[in-house]
């Protein structure tokens, strides 16, 4: 219940640039960082999150910045642009890596990302930051977000649907399901675009749909419950296809998602596993 409350907050509040700042390029990026710095899939999916967060209130800010600073100036608007794009690309590696650190700070108090480490793997992409530009940019990213870095990520969606479908009775074999709903995590991490441009296609019966239709999906590419029943019922097609069926019905039990939009997400997903179009 405290979930899906905090997920339809989310989804009320959601800012109109939501998802920016998930292109595959970077969600890679952070991904091959916490594999080469030994952290797990919490932190990775964490940290993704908090660029995202942190990235578009940086934005909202030194536009709004800009446009105080150039009210008065007739042709000020093309140079605060170009500003605050060059603002954003200059810091933007350092920010990267500081939400990793901070990720792995809040998940794994064993394994935290040192400044050392951190800068390090910096100076290897001909960065010369210090470790008080390194400081800084935590106190800025921690700032920005009113220091609320405890974001839920999908994972912990999955992970708690999991252990109210063993409580319920669906006796599957939890290791591997588990490792399988990760796998496609990642996956849909990776090539979100291309999943969610075949979802909304299938949703509006459409294969151009408008820039209404694109704006008004933006609440489902965000909804981390409606992904973590898709993301479960595809890993029990893959795995137990004999029990998917009694998942599918679990699922839209225990959250009010529809079977069809469940099944759906799955299609969407296998689609782009396999490359197929046949339903």
């Amino acid at each position: 219940i405290h979930l899906a409350t905090e997920n339809e907050q989310y989804l009320s509040e959601l800012p109109a640039q939501a998802g920016c700042f998930k292109e595959t390029q970077i969600v890679e990026f952070i991904f091959l960082l916490s594999e080469k710095w030994h952290l797990d899939h919490l932190a990775r999916y964490q940290a993704v999150e908090l660029l995202e967060r942190f990235m578009i209130k940086q934005v909202e800010q030194i536009c709004k910045s800009s446009r105080e600073n150039d009210r008065s100036h007739e042709r000020g608007e093309g140079s605060s642009w170009s500003s605050l794009s060059n603002q954003i690309c200059d810091t933007f590696v350092l920010r990267l890596v500081t939400c990793i650190q901070l990720a792995s700070k809040f998940s794994l108090h064993y394994n935290i990302v040192k400044s050392d480490t951190a800068l390090k793997f910096l100076q290897s992409l001909k960065y010369s930051y210090t470790k008080q530009e390194l400081l800084e940019s935590e106190l800025v990213v921690l700032k920005t977000l009113h220091f609320q870095i405890n974001v839920s990520t999908p994972l912990a969606y999955v992970e708690l649907l999991l252990e109210v479908l063993g409580h319920n009775g669906c006796l599957l074999p939890a290791k591997p399901l588990h490792q399988m709903c990760i796998q496609l995590l990642d996956f849909s991490y990776l090539t979100r675009d291309a999943i969610y441009d075949t979802l909304l296609k299938i949703a509006i019966e459409n294969s151009t749909p408008s820039r209404l239709q694109v704006a008004k999906f933006l609440t489902v590419k965000e909804d981390f419950m409606l992904l973590a029943v898709g993301i479960i019922s595809t890993s029990v097609f893959i795995l137990n296809p004999e029990h998917w069926k009694q998942v599918l019905e679990h699922l839209n039990s225990i959250t009010g998602i529809t079977s069809q939009s469940i099944l759906e997400f799955s299609y969407a997903v296998l689609k782009h596993i396999t490359g197929s179009t046949t339903p």
